[in-house]
């Protein structure tokens, strides 16, 4: 009997099967964490890696009439300036960041293009935070090693290796005209985007990814931002990572990160 295969966002849901949700309270895990996966990096340079890159990933909860909703993002700029999926904040009427220090800030959304399920937002009160090194996703290679990084399950500052599986992958989020169940599996109330995203040229990747990882980091073995994870393929209800994962190039990102902050009348580039 063939699998059946579904796409995932990989923002958490709350009430989620198996999610824990993101409540403001301490994480479950008191410190980050790395899991090994297939890289050929060394448990010491990931290690220095992951140190390097966290204090530019943040945690997301988003808070709307569906409840909240937990998602990952990657700093842009030390005042505050964020980069995380559309979907993640998708009807968000409250948007609240945790940095990886431990301390929350509320947020504003600058905008979003549901299109390319890309959104800015900005930390409010803040200032000297670490912006994200971004790399060009235009020189990846199949094979290399990768660190996702984000808050899987409100677990905050977890990071998981892999290598990049392929590229060049064309992915459809959201609703396809029931092709796929809406949010599956992780919103059981059948919530959606408003927009389906179509992402071209995604990068797969075999770095677990799971439900609140959306909007988080992909980097390369030199600490930079590479892609953007934003969804998840299983197969089946209540299945998490699988092994493969999609992340948007961050050349991409950052373009439309930068139309959205021009559009906002923000100041400065992404």
């Amino acid at each position: 009997m063939s699998a059946v295969v579904a796409l995932a966002l990989g923002a958490g849901a709350a009430g989620a099967v198996g999610a824990v949700a993101l409540t403001g309270q301490d994480p479950v895990l008191a410190s980050p964490t790395v899991a090994s996966g297939a890289s050929s990096a060394s448990a010491g340079s990931v290690a220095k890696i992951a140190a390097a890159v966290q204090p530019s990933v943040v945690s997301i909860t988003a808070r709307s009439a569906r409840g909240d909703s937990g998602g990952s993002g990657v700093i842009l700029r030390s005042d505050g300036v964020i980069l995380t999926n559309a979907h993640v904040v998708d009807g968000a009427s409250q948007v609240v960041v945790k940095f990886s220090a431990g301390k929350s800030a509320p947020a504003t959304i600058l905008g979003k293009d549901p299109s390319t399920d890309i959104a800015v937002i900005k930390a409010t009160g803040v200032s000297g935070l670490k912006p994200a090194t971004l790399g060009d996703s235009g020189g990846l290679a199949v094979g290399d090693s990768v660190l996702a990084l984000g808050s899987p399950l409100g677990l905050d500052g977890s990071v998981t290796s892999g290598i990049v599986s392929a590229l060049g992958r064309t992915i459809t989020e959201g609703d396809s005209g029931g092709q796929q169940p809406r949010g599956f599996p992780f919103d059981p109330q059948g919530s959606d985007q408003q927009q389906s995203a179509t992402i071209p040229n995604a990068i797969q990747t075999d770095a677990a990814i799971n439900p609140g990882n959306s909007g988080g980091a992909l980097v390369n073995a030199s600490g930079q931002v590479i892609g953007i994870n934003t969804a998840i393929v299983t197969t089946g209800a209540g299945s998490g990572n699988i092994g493969v994962g999609f992340a948007i190039p961050i050349n991409s990102a950052k373009k439309a990160a930068d139309a959205i902050i021009k559009d906002s009348g923000g100041t400065g580039s992404a």
